[in-house]
């Protein structure tokens, strides 16, 4: 279900049913009415998915998986740079020519991490960021995740099965068996970010 939800908000699927509308710098844009490749070009520029399972590529290294999003978008200026920059903020600049089967778990989702922000998008997508990590290298990974979005002034959405990672969100949407059965606000956790 949460990995169903997140490919039809990304577009990468589409729903027998209703609209999925994501609202960009030019209002709002319903992705069910955009054609296949439509999608993928929203997607490109819009959209950054960090995958449970990472989903680097093997035949690239840190550097190139990160990089090739920002070709993908057709982005102009320092891709290079930009991508060395996003490496050094999650601490891997010392692994750019290192192959994905030679990173550990962490090093892994902190190369997805980059590669989802590279190419400055609108929203993160996130699918169970730290499911498959070990508590330590979750939690850190975690909050590398939440400062590096919420720096850069991104919305974050995070699917997880984990209480601890949901209580770290400014909103929790809690969905069973397909259907929204609640909808929380944590203001007294963030009172500066609701002008409390």
């Amino acid at each position: 279900g949460k990995s169903t939800l997140l490919n039809l908000m990304s577009g990468i699927d589409a729903p027998t049913a209703g609209n999925v509308i994501i609202t960009d710098a030019t209002g709002d844009v319903t992705i069910t009415a955009l054609n296949e490749h439509q999608r993928t070009l929203f997607r490109r520029r819009n959209i950054g998915i960090i995958f449970q399972f990472f989903n680097l590529i093997p035949t690239l290294t840190v550097l190139e998986n990160v990089t090739l999003p920002l070709e993908l978008a057709g982005s102009k200026g320092d891709q290079h740079g930009h991508a060395l920059e996003l490496l050094e903020r999650v601490g891997l600049a010392d692994r750019l020519k290192t192959y994905p089967d030679k990173l550990s778990g962490g090093e892994q989702q902190r190369v997805a991490i980059a590669r989802a922000l590279a190419h400055d998008p609108l929203l993160i997508l996130a699918d169970e960021p730290t499911g498959n990590l070990d508590d330590e290298t979750g939690d850190t990974v975690l909050t590398l995740l939440l400062e590096l979005t919420r720096d850069a002034g991104k919305t974050l959405f995070m699917a997880t099965h984990a209480p601890e990672v949901a209580r770290l969100a400014d909103r929790v949407l809690h969905l069973e068996q397909g259907k929204l059965v609640s909808d929380r606000v944590w203001r007294e956790q963030h009172p500066d970010f609701y002008g409390d």
